[in-house]
């Protein structure tokens, strides 16, 4: 299944909203945190988290409303090529969390699914099966 245009813009400016709040500045300190990604079934909403569940960033990704058995399966897609095109454009080089850190996949009660993508010192790679 190939994905929307207008999902993929919805699900890349979520990731720019939520990790806005992480970008280098001098007068903050470094975070400890990992982020989460956290999409609903029932509303076809994706919330995006930290370590503490402080909500970053919601959106509502329309293409995902009926997917049925293979919703996981499509949101862990969608997810990976949007975090590998913003890896590929250099999103991620000037965020103040401290490596290695994680985007991870969850359920509605938080238990993981996959880890989508691990940013770490030397280098940043996608994790695959």
């Amino acid at each position: 299944m190939s994905h929307n245009s207008s999902s993929i813009v919805s699900v890349e400016a979520l990731f720019k909203e939520a990790l806005g709040r992480y970008l280098v500045d001098v007068e903050n300190n470094a975070i400890i945190t990992d982020i989460y990604l956290q999409p609903k079934q029932n509303s076809s909403e994706l919330v995006v988290l930290n370590d503490d569940d402080d909500v970053l960033a919601r959106t509502v990704i329309e293409e995902w409303n009926g997917l049925g058995d293979d919703f996981y399966a499509v949101v862990e897609r969608m997810l990976r090529d949007a975090l590998k095109k913003m890896q590929d454009a250099g999103m991620f080089d000037n965020l103040c969390i401290i490596k290695p850190y994680s985007f991870v996949l969850v359920d509605d009660d938080k238990e993981t699914i996959a880890d989508l993508l691990l940013v770490d010192d030397q280098e940043t790679l996608l994790l695959h099966d």
